[in-house]
């Protein structure tokens, strides 16, 4: 999960600038959180504390209503009586890492990714990125080589992970769909060398690249089991300590899941 949080920090500042190449400071002054950290922090906190989606979701975007939700989203979030509105956006994929870390089976991944998306993105492309991407973790976390995972999402799923990120990103434009970054943020993973690599990728598709970033980097982060510490750091004091809080339980929890 924090590798996510980690490719939302350094993200944040590329979004819409289509930068188009991995030659970037991983910080800045401004770097900062956006929204896909409060939703995964919001999804954590339901798996490990057993709340309602739709009350935790509310509950942690009102705190932060001003860091890139959509309007549609911020809608949402302020209803009385919020319902699912088919969204198709790549919303329900940012948040959704913490279900392949903490779930013990494919099946419980596949539902509660579900169960994390349907809330408000009742869509069958926004539950199905939220599954593609809960699946990547999770078969990542369990030690899957990337050309298992590459063919069992795209079975799966049918997203094209024939490609590589060298060829999509002279053409590739900023796209929120699930369709459209989700399969481009799973290929930063599988072209990566490690975990600073994936998010770098991801970035220089020149998209949406907060959430490109938190997808490619919470993969990679199942995957490699490893972030430099430097980049932990960097990231963890931008964050406030509720936040804080929430990952020390993750990471307690997800080391021992038989506890949790």
């Amino acid at each position: 999960m924090l590798g996510a949080i980690i490719g939302d920090v350094i993200g944040s500042v590329f979004e819409k600038s289509m930068l188009k190449t991995t030659d970037f400071d991983l910080f800045a002054e401004d770097s900062h959180f956006t929204d896909d950290t409060v939703l995964t922090i919001a999804v954590a906190d339901c798996l490990l504390n057993h709340k309602n989606y739709v009350e935790r979701y509310q509950y942690y975007g009102r705190l932060y209503p001003n860091v890139g939700f959509s309007r549609s989203f911020r809608q949402w979030l302020f209803s009385d009586n919020p319902q699912p509105y088919f969204a198709q956006s790549n919303g329900s994929a940012m948040r959704v890492s913490a279900v392949g870390f903490l779930k013990n089976s494919l099946a419980e991944v596949l539902a509660e990714a579900q169960a994390s998306a349907e809330v408000s993105h009742n869509h069958p492309e926004g539950i199905k990125g939220a599954q593609a991407v809960a699946t990547a973790v999770f078969l990542a976390r369990t030690g899957k080589p990337k050309a298992e995972i590459r063919d069992f999402v795209s079975q799966t799923f049918g997203y094209d992970l024939s490609r590589s990120i060298a060829q999509i990103r002279p053409m590739y434009q900023f796209d929120v769909s699930c369709a459209g970054s989700v399969p481009e943020a799973i290929l930063a993973f599988l072209d990566s060398d490690d975990f600073e690599s994936a998010v770098r990728l991801a970035i220089s598709l020149g998209g949406d690249s907060d959430t490109l970033a938190a997808i490619a980097g919470a993969i990679a982060q199942a995957y490699y089991q490893q972030i430099p510490a430097s980049i932990i750091v960097e990231t963890k004091k931008r964050l406030p300590d509720a936040f804080l809080q929430i990952l020390h339980q993750f990471e307690e929890c997800s080391s021992n899941l038989t506890n949790c």
